[in-house]
């Protein structure tokens, strides 16, 4: 039986930074709303809580019955499950007079708790909170101390529970990741069997036992999840699975050819059906982003249902949704951030049940499968590709001659990304490395594409925008074009990559000499948040 650890989600923007340190132990771990505590689950052997945007004071704040795990089971207290776990028990928890933010050093720590297992004293980590412990209740004891925090971590004399109000999954804790080992290695007892190899095991045998002999219709993209569950499902029932790829005629320049050639030598059965015509008919005059989604969402269902239907003996329908996708469309709080055209269910007329082999990993775990199944490297290190395509690259309405100045000027910036190399050492190097990307260490030194040294770029068309330009003598009134690219580990946070400056001179001179209809190269230097990795 597989273990696992149970993040409770308060509403933190660090939960799934928590999840992923877990992951990083070879822990499989859950991350569930904090009221969904699974009960009578034996794989779990320890509960995580998370922090949250609300003080333990506030009416709307979340709650949670503690005696289903506490007593039962390890429990770790992060931030405001620290504060939630001393308010509930009897402590108190008070205003601070004021918030305690940024870094901290531990003056006083227990190092004989098993918490603080190989720390040092005066350790750094970091805060972020309004609210502090101001009392702790009975049967507990302070651990560790700040200058400023007296009760920065604390525990139970009677039951294995800890509490601290700072982050130890975040880069500034300096022994965050000490600690999350503390706990999940050493308190919980993790084997710590969870690695890509074992997922993929896992997955295809709780995929056959899910399927049976059913048939199974997976709906393509061409991107790395959806083809990383494929090949899942193609190992666990074979000749069982159809995919379907739709060109909506917003992919990338020459991108449905491309794919299509990739898939054969992966050995799907794939069925390609160009329906350009009706998403551009359909998305004719639509300016709205969110407008364009649905429409796009709700085409791409009616096309593949369409296809489906011929399959008359399917009974599931597959995606490559991926915990990112999941959280970004409906966060604990219930306000939706932008629509995902393959999440929140399926319309009942499709009669089909949903399959979802990779809805808790992130991206990057996601690769290392596919590395583990033995896929091509071009496949795995493909950049995330939004499924509405190109039409949340375009502002303003979608019209095919906009799409191809997009494609045109996209296919540019993105050979010139894989072709430029760099150099890289210290911990440049070894956060590509340890992405998985292959490169061979000489002399302290990698070198790689500008490509794989990012998340995700691509070109922004802002075809409601015209700027004057001059070309060849003549005044030009066209369009700029905006290139985002963006350095991240997950999409939930994302920073602008620093493009050097002869390679953005070099792409941005050749749109404007080679793409008809742009007269104007812009590059986007926002972070996400507060900005979206897309423009739309």
């Amino acid at each position: 039986m597989q273990q696992k650890i149970i993040i409770l989600d308060f509403g933190s923007q660090t939960t799934q930074l928590i999840g992923r340190r877990v992951r990083e132990l070879d822990t499989f771990c859950e991350i569930l709303p904090y009221n969904k505590f699974p009960k009578d689950d034996p794989s779990v052997i320890g509960v995580i809580l998370s922090g949250s945007p609300y003080s333990v004071h506030d009416p709307e704040a979340f709650k949670v019955d503690l005696s289903q795990f506490v007593g039962r089971l390890p429990v770790l207290g992060i931030c405001y499950g620290a504060q939630f776990i001393s308010h509930t028990l009897g402590g108190k928890v008070e205003k601070a007079d004021s918030r305690e933010y940024g870094r901290a050093h531990l003056e006083t720590i227990n190092l004989d708790n098993p918490l603080f297992k190989g720390f040092e004293k005066g350790s750094q980590v970091w805060m972020s909170h309004g609210d502090t412990i101001t009392a702790i209740p009975d049967g507990f004891e302070r651990i560790a101390s700040t200058a400023d925090v007296k009760y920065a971590a604390y525990a139970s004399t009677q039951q294995p529970v800890w509490a601290v109000q700072f982050h130890p999954e975040v880069f500034h804790t300096v022994q965050g990741t000490q600690l999350l080992r503390n706990f999940v290695v050493d308190i919980c007892g993790s084997r710590q069997d969870w690695s890509a190899a074992s997922f993929v095991d896992t997955t295809v045998r709780e995929l056959k036992e899910q399927i049976g002999n059913d048939r199974v219709i997976l709906g393509l993209s061409g991107g790395v999840d959806s083809s990383v569950a494929a090949v899942l499902l193609n190992k666990a029932i074979g000749k069982n699975l159809t995919c379907i790829f739709v060109d909506h005629g917003m992919l990338r320049k020459n991108e449905f050819t491309q794919v299509m050639e990739d898939y054969k030598v992966l050995g799907l059965n794939v069925i390609g059906v160009d329906a350009s015509q009706k998403f551009f008919g359909d998305l004719a005059g639509v300016t709205d982003p969110e407008q364009k989604r649905k429409i796009i969402g709700r085409d791409f269902v009616e096309v593949f249902n369409a296809e489906a239907k011929k399959i008359t003996d399917a009974r599931w329908l597959a995606q490559g949704t991926i915990y990112p996708d999941r959280i970004e469309s409906l966060n604990i709080t219930g306000k939706v951030i932008k629509s995902h055209h393959n999440v929140g269910g399926l319309p009942k007329e499709m009669n089909l049940q949903l399959c979802e082999p990779l809805k808790w990993l992130f991206k990057d775990e996601v690769r290392r499968v596919g590395r583990q199944m033995g896929m091509p490297e071009h496949l795995i290190t493909r950049h995330p590709f939004p499924g509405p395509g190109l039409a949340v690259r375009i502002l303003g309405d979608i019209t095919p001659e906009k799409v191809r100045v997009l494609q045109d000027a996209d296919d540019i910036y993105i050979r010139g990304l894989r072709e430029y190399k760099v150099k890289l050492s210290g911990e440049e190097a070894r956060k590509v490395l340890a992405a998985g990307v292959p490169a061979d260490m000489k002399d302290g030194t990698i070198e790689v594409s500008l490509y794989d040294q990012i998340w995700q770029a691509g070109a922004i068309l802002l075809s409601t925008v015209r700027s004057v330009g001059v070309m060849g003598d003549e005044r030009t009134y066209e369009h700029p074009v905006a290139l985002r690219a963006v350095t991240s580990t997950d999409a939930m946070t994302a920073d602008w990559a620093h493009l050097p400056y002869d390679f953005m001179a070099k792409v941005s001179n050749e749109i404007i000499n080679k793409v008809r209809g742009v007269n104007r190269v812009c590059y986007d230097i926002s972070s996400k948040p507060p900005a979206t990795i897309e423009w739309e």
